[in-house]
Formats: C-alpha cells, sequence, structure tokens
C-alpha cells in the first residue's frame, strides 16, 4: 500500500485530491496538512511513501520544505504542487530535493502516474512542466539566484524607495557596503539595474 501525505492550504485542491486517491487502489490518503509546520511534524509518525506538496504554503516556502525532509529522509518522494509555471521556480525545488513537478491545472492522472514514477525512482514532470523546461525565454532567469539575508533586506528597502545612505542608515552599515550588495545583486540577477532586479524578485517572491 502506497501511504501519501498531502500539505496544502486550499480547501477546494485539498478535496479535488482526497477524491482522486480515495478511488486508487494500492494508494492509501494518510494525512493532509495546511501548514508546513504540521506537515514536517506527521512525517515523524506518519513515516508516508509519498509527500504532495504545495510550494506556497502560509509559514514555510516549498524549497525549505524539500530541504528540511531531504536532511531527514532520502528516499521518501516528494512531488510539488503549484500554480507556478516558471521555469526557476521549476527547477529551484527538483534541486531542493522534490522528486517531481506537477502544475495545479494538471489532469488528475498526471498526479497518479507522477506517484508511481517517483516511486520508481524516476523524477516526473507533467505534460505542461516538460514543455517549460524544454524553452528558455530571452530574458528568463535559469534558476532562481541563492540571495544572502542582508542582501533581501537591501532587495526589501531598494523596491521600497529607500537611497542608498537610507539604506545604510537604517541597516547600520556604510553607503559603500550597500553599494557593493546592489552591485553584487545585479550579478546575480544577470541584469543591468537595480530596478530590474527588484522586477525579477517580486516575480520570483523573494521580497
Amino acid at each position: 500500500m502506497i501511504k501519501v501525505i498531502i500539505i496544502d492550504d486550499h480547501p477546494i485542491v485539498l478535496e479535488g485530491l482526497k477524491n482522486l486517491l480515495s478511488d486508487r487502489e494500492g494508494v492509501a490518503l494518510a494525512g493532509c496538512f495546511d501548514t508546513g509546520k504540521a506537515g514536517l511534524e506527521a512525517l515523524n509518525y506518519l513515516e508516508p511513501n509519498v509527500i504532495l506538496l504545495d510550494i506556497n504554503l502560509p509559514d514555510i516556502s516549498g524549497t525549505d520544505i524539500c530541504r528540511q525532509i531531504r536532511k531527514r529522509d532520502k528516499d521518501v518522494r516528494i512531488i510539488a504542487l503549484s500554480v507556478h509555471n516558471e521555469r526557476p521556480v521549476i527547477k529551484n525545488m527538483l534541486q531542493s530535493g522534490a522528486n517531481g513537478y506537477v502544475l495545479k491545472n494538471s489532469v488528475g492522472d498526471e498526479i497518479i502516474t507522477a506517484i508511481h514514477t517517483t516511486l520508481q525512482g524516476n523524477n516526473y514532470l507533467c505534460r505542461k512542466t516538460q514543455e517549460i523546461m524544454s524553452v528558455v525565454r530571452e530574458g528568463d532567469l535559469l534558476e532562481i539566484p541563492q540571495i544572502t539575508r542582508r542582501e533581501k533586506e537591501i532587495l526589501a528597502l531598494v523596491s521600497q524607495g529607500l537611497t542608498t545612505p537610507q539604506i545604510a542608515e537604517k541597516l547600520f552599515i556604510s553607503a559603500h557596503t550597500v553599494e557593493s550588495h546592489r552591485k553584487n545583486l545585479i550579478e546575480k540577477f544577470d541584469v543591468t539595474s537595480m530596478t530590474a532586479v527588484i522586477k525579477l524578485a517580486m516575480q520570483y517572491k523573494l521580497i
């Protein structure tokens, strides 16, 4: 019997997944959780084979949950469920330990296929996700840059319209240090201005 848990805070999605799994022989729904914290705690006593994971939860990001799970369990299969169809988001989840990525508007059979495919040791991308990953459009990020806590603070303050001297004063650092962080961010995002950095950071929910 394949033991599945769902970590998702959308009632309609949860109801649809429950109905989908209840009709499948050999699959048992062991629990549903609407926060990352509750889902992580459940791993201690439910020991699922598969986790269906919404990547946008109210308390912990999908990538952080994947990393935390992988520190504790290398074998459980994690299938990301998302409305996000951006290449960097998909790649970031897979790099964080997800075994599959299924868009929430996919047909139910794709989720069942994902469960069986990942349990066989293979990664699974739904049809639409495969199409997205096979095409790189001009201006797209190839992957989401890893930014430091300080860089994230500066991103947020720049997005609020603060100048370099104002940020320096607020964070108790020198203007030169702020400028160095801004330069690093522009390089990491491979763009030519902080305006472009902010646009991408907001698009990919980094701020």
